[in-house]
């Protein structure tokens, strides 16, 4: 079994370490302080079967690391492990295709729990959305949801890289394609959005900032 282990504090790393490896001894460990690092572990390192990853790290806004890691690597399941214990938050993750939320102030038995039932393909469900129910449809923005799940991999990176407010050339030089290219991609996400334009999608989307204050989870 490989794991890995995606946080920008050495500490905690190195704290969720060693209680991974008390509980499976025989575990390969890779760790990366960020989303950078984390897709460059993950590309060179095909065998991984687990990522356990941090919301809050310096340079991610909102579910942006979450959506990058799902959008280049969608076969290996994300346990989100966080200090965010928000309900809202937690069933958001889910949402954005994280198989299972673990707050860090857990004791290691719930997180061996559910690091088994994430390898095992099943989603692991925080204690603290049992019993709680779904938020009314017109609190939540689940038709955006399902539209952003139609995206592909490669549409959800651009779909990224517009929220950062790069234009189509820079996006083209990221991610190495050419200009015709990224014009069809957002072509494709505003269809598929069902939006008119980069700026409605930016709009639409800002929900995802779930630290962004005034349409995002905080307050």
């Amino acid at each position: 079994m490989q794991l890995l282990i995606v946080d920008d504090h050495p500490l905690f790393r190195e704290a969720l370490a060693s209680a991974i490896t008390l509980a499976f001894p025989d575990a390969v460990l890779h760790e990366a302080d960020g989303i950078r690092g984390a897709c460059e572990v993950l590309a060179r390192e095909p065998g991984i079967d687990l990522t356990l990853l941090d919301l809050s790290m310096q340079g991610v806004a909102g579910f942006d690391g979450l959506v990058a890691v799902r959008a280049r690597f969608p076969r290996v399941p994300v346990l989100i492990v966080s200090g965010m214990e928000d309900p809202r938050i937690m069933r958001e993750a889910l949402q954005r295709g994280a198989s299972g939320f673990v707050p860090k102030a857990v004791d290691k038995a719930t997180l061996t729990r559910a690091i088994s039932e994430v390898m095992n393909g099943a989603l692991f469900t925080p204690p603290e959305l049992a019993g709680l129910p779904e938020p009314p449809p017109a609190n939540r923005k689940s038709p955006l949801a399902e539209r952003i799940a139609r995206l592909t991999p490669q549409q959800m990176r651009v779909l990224m890289m517009i929220r950062q407010g790069k234009l189509n050339k820079q996006i083209a030089h990221e991610l190495q394609v050419g200009d015709s290219t990224v014009k069809a991609h957002v072509s494709e996400i505003l269809r598929k959005l069902e939006v008119i334009s980069r700026t409605q999608i930016v709009i639409e989307t800002a929900y995802l900032d779930f630290d962004q204050g005034a349409g995002g989870f905080a307050g």
